[in-house]
């Protein structure tokens, strides 16, 4: 049994700088990590990059498996005369259709080694299309996979009201749609404060607490105040549900409290949702506690 993230969210979110930061907490505790590109080339699907710079940001640590070994965004774009979004849509089909090429990829690394998938950040294909979550049941049903979906949404969404209510239900949205233990994630939380004054603290944002409290401040944008009453029902949806709340983590500090925190979180999500409260997962966390002692022993 292997246990693996399956990390997703919109474009810019911060998942490539996530998984590197998740890697090197992990070694610290002696985990073996594989990393599973699943990006068929971000210069094309980020736009906020060229072709070179996207390269730099992309490639930041070294792939076990690299889905661009099996088809690329570039050429899918080229030869089918698509843009990016149904260029990845085509790409993670064609995936789909050779999920035996990923499985064989897979099983020589399966043996006591952590897995992070690195997905694409085109949000359709986790909220809307089947086949990212067809390719993750049949990895998990062939290789007795266990994961969990980390959901990164960037913090300065917060700072908006009706951004904060979109970036609830993306989130409510692909929790039901890939059917999997699920952490939601406000990112570059370090840099909140940068983007403006909160309405209400930050524990309002985390806990989504009773939403009716932003409708004042949605009634001061013009452009808001005239979908109040669909702003209100989609609030009422996301409270109804009441399954969606954040976890905050500052990526650039590897050795902190936030990253142990969010890695017991972690843990324990899939442990318990999937009733797999384990050894092996035991073992993961007492490394964790016995680095943690280290750490404090050390001073900062």
């Amino acid at each position: 049994m292997v246990f693996g993230q399956v990390v997703i969210g919109p474009p810019g979110s911060g998942k490539t700088t996530y998984c590197n930061g998740m890697s090197q907490f992990l070694s610290l505790v002696g985990s073996l990590v594989w990393f599973i590109y699943s990006v068929c080339n971000k210069a094309f699907s980020d736009g906020s990059y060229t072709q070179n710079e996207s390269l730099t940001v992309v490639f930041r640590y070294e792939c076990a498996i690299n889905i661009e070994d099996l088809i690329k965004l570039s050429d899918v774009m080229s030869e089918h005369s698509l843009g990016p979004n149904g260029g990845l849509v085509y790409c993670m089909d064609y995936l789909e259709m050779n999920i035996d090429w990923l499985e064989e990829k897979l099983k020589p690394l399966i043996e006591d080694h952590y897995f992070l998938f690195d997905f694409p950040g085109q949000v359709e294909l986790f909220s809307l299309h089947t086949n990212a979550r067809n390719i993750i049941n049949k990895l998990i049903k062939k290789l007795d996979l266990r994961l969990t979906a980390v959901h990164l949404v960037d913090a300065h969404l917060c700072c908006d009201p009706g951004k904060y209510v979109s970036a609830l239900l993306l989130s409510l949205s692909t929790m039901l749609h890939l059917e999997l233990p699920h952490i939601n994630v406000l990112s570059k939380i370090d840099l909140i404060e940068n983007y403006g004054n909160l309405a209400f603290n930050l524990d309002f944002y985390t806990d989504v607490q009773d939403l009716s409290y932003l409708q004042y401040h949605l009634d001061q944008d013009p452009r808001s105040a005239k979908y109040r009453k669909l702003t209100k029902e989609l609030c009422d949806v996301i409270d109804d549900f009441s399954l969606v709340n954040f976890s905050t983590l500052d990526i650039q500090v590897r050795c902190s409290g936030g990253w142990r925190g969010f890695f017991f979180k972690f843990v324990f999500q899939a442990s318990i949702l999937l009733k797999l409260v384990r050894l092996d997962v035991l073992q993961i966390l007492a490394r964790v506690q016995r680095q943690q002692l280290r750490l404090q022993g050390a001073g900062p």
